[in-house]
């Protein structure tokens, strides 16, 4: 289970608050307004960003001082993390041993993620050689390697086109149901938040509000979210019933 337990990320004069816990194999989105701290709040339980205050708990473990890569995450970035200087198979090999000292089990293991995510073939290429989803399939397949219990994605599919996005998040889908991944991705589209599954986390005025059924946020959403997509609403707090 992750929890986030009384945690505050201050970077400058921005401050954002999160007190909430996620279990195992989760999928959660997060929303919100450009600048509201999405990207933030995945950097904190990554590792690269200090809490100010509170703590970042995985299974009971307090994450404070353990380093990023021995952190139970893999985060995905809009850039897909790839190495331009590496091949496909080499990148996926990262997320075996970071030395790339692949055995012969290894590369075994790269050949299966990459016939997994429909990439057969294409370990000798270069990334610039891949299209935006093979690049895609290529970082979820590392993911799919590295099978570490927390996948977050900060918008790698958002240079994509909308049927090619609807591939991706089948893929992480997959990805998540078969690693057991609690799953957190940031997001401005709802559609993509409701086709993941799930829940989502709305930032609003400064919180991380905890994770509630989308179909249910998107269906009737409090002042903070209706503003968010648009819609008429009239005022009122954040909370949903259940809450």
């Amino acid at each position: 289970m992750l929890h986030l337990d009384r945690l505050i990320l201050t970077q400058g004069d921005f401050r954002l608050l999160a007190d909430w816990s996620a279990p195992a194999g989760a999928r959660i989105a997060v929303m919100g307004p450009s600048g509201a701290g999405k990207s933030t709040l995945l950097a904190a339980i990554a590792g690269f960003l200090a809490p100010s205050a509170g703590r970042i708990l995985w299974n009971g473990q307090d994450l404070a001082g353990v380093a990023p890569g021995d952190r139970p995450t893999t985060i995905l970035f809009q850039d897909q993390n790839l190495f331009p200087h590496l091949t496909v198979a080499q990148n996926l090999g990262l997320g075996l041993r970071p030395d790339l000292r692949l055995t012969d089990a290894d590369r075994s293991r790269i050949d299966r993620a990459l016939e997994r995510t429909g990439l057969s073939g294409l370990g000798p290429r270069r990334p610039a050689q891949l299209s935006g989803g093979q690049a895609s399939r290529a970082a979820l397949a590392r993911a799919l390697l590295r099978a570490r219990p927390i996948l977050m994605l900060d918008e790698p599919f958002a240079a994509l086109g909308p049927a090619l996005r609807a591939e991706m998040l089948a893929l992480v889908r997959e990805v998540a149901d078969e690693t057991g991944a609690l799953v957190l991705m940031v997001t401005h589209d709802p559609a993509d938040a409701l086709a993941l599954g799930g829940k989502t986390a709305f930032i609003a005025d400064g919180t991380v509000h905890p994770p509630v059924d989308t179909g249910r946020l998107l269906a009737d959403p409090p002042a903070a979210v209706a503003a968010y997509l648009g819609r008429r609403q009239d005022p009122g707090t954040f909370l949903l019933h259940g809450e």
